[in-house]
């Protein structure tokens, strides 16, 4: 199959890109390129994602991406970028450093799909040779299911990347049920302290009423006379 979609982008910016099938490429692109805002500048990598590698080439502020089969191996598809990232620069000169999103793809998106179609079926061989020596030497493998199990969170999958928003909305409801669930029982607390501070209030209003005074001392005394009346006798 050979490589079967590429991309050029500005850090997180697209500027162009064309898939030759119908794929999940371009959701695990913006994923890698999530990845590797974190890399230095100029750098060239592969990450695997069975069954397909995708290959990256950063270079001067820009980063050109492919994916291609695992059969392809390492230097056809860094030979495409390598073409793909001269290409770009010798059409868009400085343009490149400050083109807004898609700004190149009508234009550029034919030529990816020439290069791809071209290094698919008949790669520079000449280039390839001078090229093998550095692939071998620098090409950093890093395995997405590998960085999966290290914590390095990627969702890899058009499902996943639309499903994991189900899940999430329905733990932000549970949540928020649960909030509202402390909110109420916390204001039935209060309510029923408020409650009976009122009927202590109402009951002690009463008792100085009847007992004449705030320190109900006409009631006091008169338990205290019927406490001692019994003794006189």
């Amino acid at each position: 199959m050979g490589i079967l979609y590429g991309m050029v982008a500005r850090g997180q910016v697209v500027l162009a890109e064309f898939s030759a099938t119908q794929t999940n490429a371009s959701v695990v692109a913006r994923l890698i390129l999530e990845k590797m805002k974190e890399v230095k500048n100029n750098c060239i990598s592969s990450f695997s994602h069975h069954p397909y590698i995708f290959h990256v080439k950063g270079t001067d502020g820009l980063t050109v991406l492919c994916m291609a089969d695992d059969a392809s191996g390492r230097i056809i598809p860094f030979a495409f970028l390598e073409d793909i990232h001269k290409k770009f620069v010798k059409t868009f000169g400085r343009a490149v450093h400050s083109a807004s999103a898609y700004a190149m793809n009508d234009e550029f998106s034919r030529v990816l799909c020439q290069q791809i179609d071209h290094f698919s079926r008949n790669p520079n061989v000449d280039r390839l040779d001078r090229l093998k020596g550095e692939m071998n030497q620098s090409v950093l493998i890093d395995n997405i299911e590998k960085a999966l199990e290290r914590g390095d969170r990627l969702a890899l999958l058009v499902e996943k990347a639309i499903t994991m928003q189900q899940p999430m909305q329905g733990n932000n409801s549970t949540v928020a049920l649960k909030r509202k669930a402390r909110i109420w029982w916390r204001d039935c607390k209060f309510t029923a302290t408020l409650m009976l501070l009122f009927l202590l209030t109402i009951v002690y209003v009463s008792l100085a009423f009847v007992c004449n005074g705030l320190f109900l001392s006409s009631c006091f005394n008169h338990m205290t006379m019927a406490s001692v009346v019994p003794h006189m006798f």
